[in-house]
């Protein structure tokens, strides 16, 4: 990722103008200065405006005098000015300022908030390229959140307590949440796990547990089916019993004929039984007689009923019509008000006032409007035509409720005296439910037959689950893992017999769960913790950053930022006071130590060269230009021996 600093900024709570510190893209800048001048506020200030959560600017000088802490960065989209607020009191604040452009003019004052820490966190995973899917679809844990921006911070800050530290290799790995979303994050930055694996992965659980329900769908359906099938046969039986099959039918033993037979059963209903008539006597004859005229006659009550609710609506509806005409007709009885208001015998100036004409038009008009109440008035009542049709029907329904009734009680008393009707029509009633049972039965057989098209959607997620289980395989990304782990541990063992590391020749081992080294010595392999010497710690840091910045930028549009930033790496080296504090008594340097920090720098420089302008280290080192001066790519970008980072004026 194309991201260089060029310039870190500091507002006064004073009018005074802001302090700009600038930064040279594609070399490393030098800030060469004694103690207590504010070298290692540089990362958190850095760190701060790149939307981190907490604010770990030193309190004091720096966060009393200061209203306002910015930086603004080259990107491939342009500039941005990212500025935040001093926190105060807080352990930060979400105010901040992003302000973009071609080339960016910084603001004399910054008046107040435009934007979020949120807001510019995802304007720094879009700039990124950052997938917005976790590493574990099934997981709420941070550490298996998406990756972004914060996170790559590990690959930029070699803050002073982490630049020669034994124990902690990468930038805020020192706590457990930073340490296991870094772990977790490795293979993505690597690109052994890619944003199509991780959508992959998402789809491959998404259609995973959208294949568990088809399977319990069919599970149900085949144990429905299985059940079915097995009670199939009596079915059969039971419809010999009551007569639906001949008593000499033969039970097929192919489940396709059964299920035909069946289905047979169900279209011809009772109507197809011959239950066998010897020996019912002649009141089950006229008991079958009656049953099929009391249907006859329910059929006929219920259809007079029904005309005679007709009819009554009918009548409801026209008087309702008659009452609306006879309000029309009072509300326009004016033909006769009309010739009153000019009668024959009016007099001359009254006419006049009707015009030429004026009385035969009134008549004419008087005459038509009694035509039209004529009509209303001659309009006939519905219901005195209707009245003998309604008395005819409610007669005939009357005749129907009778018979009915009698036919019931002729019912009722043929079966109390016939024992023989009562097991005929039990045997009736049962069938009946039988027949239910039956077509209910092959309803859910039909249902279970659509498993069928069941089994072809699960055929199909299956296909399509195995053809993502080969793209998110785990043997092939342990063996992209394994390759660029491979690159990066051969660039790091070219790099080390360039520092002064105690075994320049040992193979390096960079292990991913303890987000450490491993230095390999014949039989002995040894963790970081376990080798002595800070110059050690140091070579094995500066090696590894490298090492790794080398890999990210031999890949197109990777996410991690061309930015290293180390503070003081030369303090395995020289005390505080010796690199360069005027204010102590001259010391003459050993002449080794000088020359393995300039290892460093002159590593440094090489490595930005040879990035040709991706790469930009920055370093904050008490060490001046008698340690590393002459050295191409690497420039001075402040010396603070008479100045600091907070201007004097200021305090």
């Amino acid at each position: 990722m194309y991201f260089q600093l060029l310039k870190l900024i500091l507002w006064p709570r004073t009018d005074e103008k802001p302090r700009e510190l600038d930064f040279h893209p594609g070399v490393v800048n030098v800030i060469s200065g004694a103690s207590k001048t504010g070298k290692s506020a540089v990362i958190p200030i850095i760190d701060y405006c790149l939307a981190s959560d907490k604010c770990a600017i030193p309190v004091g000088v720096i966060r009393e005098n200061c209203s306002w802490f910015g930086i603004v960065i080259d990107t491939v989209e342009g500039q941005k000015l990212l500025a935040r607020r001093e926190p105060g009191d807080q352990q930060s604040t979400g105010d901040m300022v992003l302000i973009e452009a071609d080339t960016i003019e910084v603001p004399h004052r910054i008046e107040g908030k435009d934007t979020t820490q949120g807001n510019v966190k995802k304007v720094l995973d879009r700039l990124a390229g950052l997938t917005n899917l976790g590493f574990d679809p099934d997981s709420e844990a941070a550490s298996q959140s998406r990756p972004s921006f914060r996170d790559l911070m590990a690959f930029t800050f070699q803050p002073q307590n982490i630049v020669a530290n034994p124990d902690v290799m990468f930038f805020k790995a020192d706590t457990s949440e930073h340490r296991d979303k870094l772990k977790t994050i490795f293979p993505y930055i690597l690109q052994a796990v890619t944003a199509e694996v991780l959508q992959a992965r998402h789809e491959l659980d998404r259609l995973n547990r959208l294949l568990r329900r088809r399977d319990i769908d069919l599970r149900a359906l085949v144990t429905a089916g299985n059940a079915w099938r097995l009670e199939a046969t009596s079915w059969l039986r039971q419809a010999i019993e009551f007569g639906l099959l001949p008593s000499d039918q033969v039970i097929p033993t192919e489940w396709p004929d059964i299920v035909d037979l069946l289905r047979g059963i169900v279209a011809a209903n009772s109507e197809a039984a011959h239950p066998t008539i010897a020996g019912i006597d002649a009141a089950l004859v006229r008991l079958r007689e009656l049953r099929d005229e009391e249907s006859k006659v329910a059929a006929e009550l219920t259809q007079r009923r029904q005309r005679l609710s007709e009819l009554r609506r009918l009548i409801e509806s026209s008087d309702a019509y008659g009452s609306a005409l006879r309000i029309q007709r009072d509300r326009l009885s004016i033909s006769e008000w009309l010739k009153q208001l000019v009668p024959e015998d009016s007099p001359e100036d009254v006419v006049a006032i009707l015009g030429e004409g004026g009385r035969e038009k009134v008549e004419q008009l008087s005459d038509a409007l009694s035509a039209i109440e004529v009509r209303l008035r001659t309009h006939p009542s519905v219901s005195d035509t209707l009245d003998k049709e309604i008395l005819r029907l409610r007669a005939e329904a009357e005749t129907s409720l009778i018979r009915l009734n009698e036919i019931k009680r002729e019912i009722g008393l043929l079966e109390r005296n016939s024992q023989q009707a009562k097991q005929a029509i039990d045997r009736f009633d049962r069938m009946e439910r039988f027949l239910g049972r039956l077509e209910q039965a092959l309803e859910l057989y039909d249902k279970t037959d659509q498993s069928a098209g069941l089994r072809q959607q699960i055929d199909l997620l299956k296909a399509q689950i195995a053809d993502l289980q080969r793209r998110v395989s785990e043997g092939e990304i342990q063996r992209k893992l394994r390759n660029a782990i491979d690159s990066i541990e051969a660039t790091t063992g070219r790099l080390i017999p360039r520092l002064d590391a105690e075994w320049p020749e040992a193979p390096v081992r960079l292990m991913i769960p303890d987000l450490t080294v491993k230095v390999i010595r014949g039989t002995r392999d040894d963790y970081l913790w376990e080798i002595g010497s800070g110059a050690n710690w140091l070579a094995y840091h500066v090696a590894l950053t490298l090492a790794l910045q080398t890999f990210f930028l031999s890949l197109p549009h990777h996410p991690v930022p061309g930015l290293l930033i180390y503070d003081q790496p030369s303090q395995v080296y020289f005390p505080r006071r010796t690199a360069g504090d005027h204010k102590a008594d001259p010391v003459t340097w050993r002449d080794q130590d000088v020359e393995a920090v300039r290892k460093v720098f002159a590593l440094l420089g090489e490595q930005v060269s040879g990035a040709n302008g991706r790469l930009q280290v920055i370093v904050l080192d008490h060490a001046d230009e008698d340690v590393w001066g002459d050295l191409d790519s690497v420039v001075l970008a402040e010396q603070w021996r008479d100045q600091a980072l907070v201007p004097l004026g200021w305090l």
